[in-house]
């Protein structure tokens, strides 16, 4: 019985650079290069629609990088990671055994790598993708867009469109103007990825955007609700209250349960 070829898709925004990839393929019978492509978008989409058993992914590219894609396509498949120069990615790759070609890297090196992937993919083994993405990131600034995928297609949100972000089983949602997307993530990496300063953890699944914050609400038994802009009202810890209270601006005031005014801070 014949075995079913190793089905590949390259993803790379420089053409030269896909060509080699190709090239080097061509030399390993029972591998098949199903798509080529140029940008993240295109990654994202085709390993949706296509469903490959491995992608080599360029790390820098415009408009997503090979992070991103990552994170958007998650354990899914087996990713072989080409860089030039991204050294703390390759330390990264190093702790959690996802394997790595440094450009220019020859056809010895990518044999290397390629039985390293026929290796995971026998063993069913999948990549730590939560533990990498967060050790990668926590190197750059906080977040300014959260990527989330919908089949085929990806959202692109600001983080200032983000009202709250909650936790929903294996998933988080982010709410924003109404809508909500789901993301394949945890509530813990979503809150280290996040700016401090900016978003705020009022309850164990609750994150929320400090600027969409209007009130606090004190309810009977002394427990505490947020009132967000546009009347949206979250459950809050009252552990979590203070931090919330330092961040927020001195123009927010603190309500009781029949609306009357219990503090204010400022004038």
């Amino acid at each position: 019985m014949t075995e079913s070829p190793l089905r590949v898709v390259i993803v790379d925004d420089e053409p030269l650079a896909r060509v080699v990839v190709r090239e080097y393929i061509t030399m390993h019978p029972g591998v098949e290069v199903v798509a080529e492509c140029a940008n993240g978008f295109e990654a994202v989409k085709a390993v949706s629609e296509l469903s490959p058993d491995l992608v080599f992914l360029d790390v820098q590219m415009p408009k997503l990088s090979g992070f991103e894609v990552l994170e958007l396509i998650g354990r899914q498949v087996p990713v072989v990671f080409t860089t030039a120069y991204d050294q703390y990615a390759l330390r990264a790759f190093d702790v959690h055994a996802i394997d790595y070609l440094l450009k220019p890297f020859n056809e010895q090196r990518f044999a290397e790598a390629l039985a390293r992937a026929r290796e995971r993919l026998a063993a069913r083994d999948t990549a730590p993708v939560d533990a990498l993405v967060s050790e990668t990131r926590a190197k750059q600034t906080p977040l300014e867009r959260v990527l989330i995928r919908d089949g085929s297609q990806v959202h692109v949100l600001p983080v200032d469109k983000i009202d709250y972000v909650e936790a929903q089983d294996d998933y988080v949602a982010f709410r924003s103007e109404g809508k909500s997307y789901l993301k394949d993530q945890t509530l813990g990496v979503t809150e280290a990825l996040l700016d401090p300063a900016r978003f705020v953890r009022i309850h164990r699944s609750t994150i929320v955007n400090i600027a969409r914050v209007q009130r606090l609400e004190r309810r009977p038994y002394g427990d505490y609700e947020v009132v967000l802009v546009g009347g949206t009202r979250l459950r809050m810890s009252r552990a979590r209250r203070k931090a919330l209270e330092r961040l927020l601006p001195e123009s927010g005031s603190l309500h009781d349960a029949s609306g009357s005014l219990h503090r204010t801070r400022g004038s």
